[in-house]
């Protein structure tokens, strides 16, 4: 019983971790921005450790991953989102493309959220 308990044992720290994907780092984040009172958007694409402005938001990016095995994958970046006049944050952490409510802007104007990761 104690050898098959140490192959069993052997055979899952074998095995890669469920759940635990490789992620690749990409050079440049893609961003959708909503203006709530007119209902326009937009889409920025934004380079690792630059900034734009979207509809009188300074976003900058901080970094831009996705899962290494699918590119096309769930992307998650590092941004900041603050006010260019006052220079107030907005929003400051990690933002997951499919679940922005999960990590989100709280303004009463405008949204952003994270589309992909793009590696050219």
């Amino acid at each position: 019983m104690k050898r098959f308990a140490a192959v069993l044992t052997a055979a899952v720290l074998a095995l890669p971790a469920w759940g635990q994907e490789q992620a690749a780092q990409g050079s440049a984040a893609v961003l959708r921005a909503l203006d709530k009172v007119n209902g326009h958007t937009m889409d920025t694409e934004v380079a690792i450790g630059a900034s734009a402005e979207m509809f009188g938001l300074l976003v900058t990016v901080s970094d831009c991953r996705y899962p290494a095995e699918n590119p096309t994958g769930d992307a998650f970046a590092y941004l900041s989102v603050r006010d260019p006049s006052d220079g107030a944050v907005h929003f400051q952490g990690w933002m997951v493309a499919s679940s922005p409510a999960l990590s989100a802007l709280d303004h009463n104007r405008y949204d952003v959220w994270v589309m992909r990761c793009s590696s050219s």
